[in-house]
């Protein structure tokens, strides 16, 4: 059967999955929804895990990324995109080969490689996979500061170096930057992102939650977010300002669902609400 209606933009996720429905895929899903697009799905991990840790982990092979990647792209209007973790190199590589030849399509890419923690995620062959194939193809990447800091060969301490890293990285891959706050970095406030587009630096804040519910997720809640915003043709900077308020939300009503188990609540309520931009 052929349609004649209006074709929606939809988005895609590359990420792993999570069993426990609060980070990866499963997130990322959410936040297409919750901007009113369809979600495509590659998966190029699948995990065992819920709030308290990562219990298992099975690596989605190559050629099966790969078959997924051809199947939705091409067909679907996909309008932007968003990669999670990807843990394997020979995955990135196919990845990167689909996305080559989409250039129409805005790319917003995690590069999880650090924990917050400073703890490594990944081997060192697959961030040499990230740099040299997946971040030139980006429209935006969205490091924290320990990812910051491997991608741009800097420490980061202040803001001031925040803004110095991220400069470097759009001089080595060309693409708008945006690093995560997250946790305060000497002169840096809690919650403080900073976008440079490669002409102005932006600070994106929102205010404090003190003791949320749960706070997992929301990396990847906010590059899906990113991703939504792009999809609906909304400017680079416009997009970052309503996925920090989509987090910020999400954070704000995230609830218990089981006993010391909480989850990201529903941000889709108020969409309207935006961050302080500087």
């Amino acid at each position: 059967m052929s349609g004649t209606g209006t074709i929606h933009p939809c988005c895609l996720t590359v990420a792993g999955s999570d069993s426990g429905g609060n980070a990866g895929v499963q997130a990322d899903l959410r936040a297409f929804h919750a901007y009113g697009l369809h979600g495509c799905t590659v998966f190029a991990a699948l995990t065992a895990q819920n709030p308290f840790g990562v219990s298992a982990i099975h690596q989605v092979p190559a050629d099966f990324v790969a078959a997924q990647l051809d199947a939705v792209l091409g067909v679907y209007a996909i309008a932007a995109l968003k990669t999670g973790m990807l843990a394997d190199a020979a995955s990135i590589d196919v990845i990167a080969d689909r996305f080559a030849v989409h250039p129409e399509i805005a790319k917003v890419i995690d590069p999880v490689m650090v924990a917050t923690s400073g703890a490594k995620l990944v081997s060192e062959e697959t961030v040499a996979s990230i740099r040299e194939r997946l971040l030139p193809l980006a429209t935006v990447i969205t490091p924290n500061i320990p990812e910051a800091e491997v991608l741009s060969g800097m420490r980061i301490t202040c803001r001031a170096d925040v803004r110095e890293a991220a400069k470097r990285l759009h001089g080595k891959y060309g693409c708008a930057v945006l690093v995560k706050g997250g946790h305060a970095v000497g002169d840096l406030a809690a919650a403080e992102d900073t976008l440079y587009d490669g002409a102005e630096f932006s600070a994106v804040t929102m205010p404090w939650i003190d003791n949320p519910v749960s706070t997992h997720g929301t990396g990847c809640s906010l590059a899906a977010a990113i991703a939504a915003e792009l999809a609906l043709g909304r400017a680079l900077k416009v997009a970052v300002e309503g996925a920090k308020g989509y987090v910020h939300q999400a954070i704000a009503t995230s609830c218990l669902v089981g006993r010391d188990c909480g989850v990201l609540g529903f941000a889709h309520k108020n969409l309207n609400h935006r961050p302080f931009v500087v």
